[in-house]
């Protein structure tokens, strides 16, 4: 893809740089590599949309959706001929799209019968499931951000205007709140890493007991450093072949070290996506609004307080897809004039969590900067051996 259009005017129309997981290297994939499958394409649909299609029998996707493609020109919010063009995609392959809280069908009489729902009940348009969880966390307007921490973990801002990181280490997408846009950083191993270390190296402890012994550790976790890559990674380093490590160990380390360790890295790496953000423009986040499974440890968002150096806020809902997607069909119906109006109206703050240690947090995450660097080549070795 870089070869056929340019990194540089790619990023510029997408918002993205090619990575394996978007929908267009895949589909350039079967192109190269199963022409016969290429050759019978009628209709390209994500997922989702192929469940709306089974649902109603329209072809549709929502504007974040579609952006996460990496066919869209984010700016114009639509399929970018440029791409389509340079990629040799077929533009009537991709359904229409459509912003999140409109009505794309209505139930058909089949679906109807298959789902037990009346006919002709209104689809609502939606959106993807990080744009969706967005709108669940009430992230639709400029100065908030979203932090998901589940087993990949993703921080999330929401833009007036389309921002996009030069280099394409962050993901820019349409949001889906009608005329909003957003950055996203993505992670792949969150809380998947304390799961891992967890089954790996302490299945004997609870979660709690675990995290609970690596409270009275201090900061930094005298030296011992967690590179929590152990699927690859994605934000900020989009590098399939990265590897996790544990890096520092000396005799004087103990489990607990270990433990606070991978709570540390995990935060790091969260921030370097964060720091990105800001670098791109959206300096006035104000808050972080977090869900997902690992921000139930009050250690583990003490030490992403401190370590973004941001307050985060806790809600009142733990579904934030799945209710950012009622909430767009809720606005959708007229229930409420706009997604900000129904956020206001139905997401409440449970919690805050302060910074209280941010200068403990300074010289390492200066150090953990330079440990991917450092180590790319050798992961490299390591992944083509």
């Amino acid at each position: 893809m870089r070869d056929l259009i340019g990194k540089l005017r790619l990023v510029e129309i997408s918002g993205n740089d090619a990575l394996t997981g978007f929908t267009a290297p895949k589909i350039l994939w079967v192109k190269n590599n199963e022409p016969e499958i290429y050759a019978q394409i009628a209709q390209i649909l994500l997922l989702k949309d192929f469940v709306r299609y089974k649902l109603t029998g329209e072809f549709a996707t929502d504007k974040a959706g579609g952006a996460g493609t990496q066919l869209f020109n984010v700016r114009d919010r639509d399929w970018s001929a440029e791409l389509l063009n340079a990629f040799e995609i077929t533009p009537v392959w991709l359904p229409k799209t459509f912003e999140g809280t409109a009505v794309t069908g209505h139930l058909s009489a089949k679906a109807a019968a298959q789902t037990g729902l009346p006919k002709g009940l209104p689809v609502f348009c939606g959106g993807g499931d990080q744009a969706a969880n967005a709108v669940g966390t009430g992230a639709v307007v400029d100065g908030l951000a979203t932090l998901s921490l589940g087993t990949s973990g993703v921080i999330f801002a929401s833009s007036d205007k389309p921002v996009i990181e030069p280099d394409g280490k962050l993901h820019a997408f349409c949001h889906a709140v009608p005329e909003k846009w957003h950055l996203m950083g993505v992670m792949l191993s969150a809380a998947g890493s304390l799961r891992w270390y967890h089954d790996t190296l302490a299945s004997d402890q609870s979660y709690d007991a675990l995290t609970a012994s690596a409270e009275p550790i201090t900061a930094g976790s005298d030296g011992l450093f967690f590179l929590p890559y152990l699927t690859g990674e994605r934000s900020p380093h989009p590098d399939p072949l990265a590897r996790g490590a544990f890096i520092g160990l000396t005799v004087r380390h103990q489990q607990a070290h270990l433990t606070r360790a991978v709570l540390e890295g995990v935060a790091f790496v969260l921030r370097d996506s964060f720091e990105l953000m800001k670098n791109a423009g959206l300096t006035k986040i104000k808050e972080i609004r977090v869900s997902g499974g690992g921000t139930k440890s009050s250690l583990w968002r003490q030490i992403l307080a401190d370590v973004l150096q941001a307050e985060l806020v806790t809600i009142n809902t733990t579904e934030g897809a799945a209710f950012g997607a009622a909430i767009l069909a809720a606005v959708g119906t007229g229930t409420y004039e706009s997604v900000p109006d129904a956020c206001e109206a139905m997401i409440r703050e449970t919690g805050r969590t302060y910074p209280q240690n941010i200068r403990a947090y300074e010289q390492p995450y200066q150090i953990y900067k330079h440990l991917y660097p450092t180590l790319k080549g050798t992961f490299t070795s390591i992944g083509e051996t």
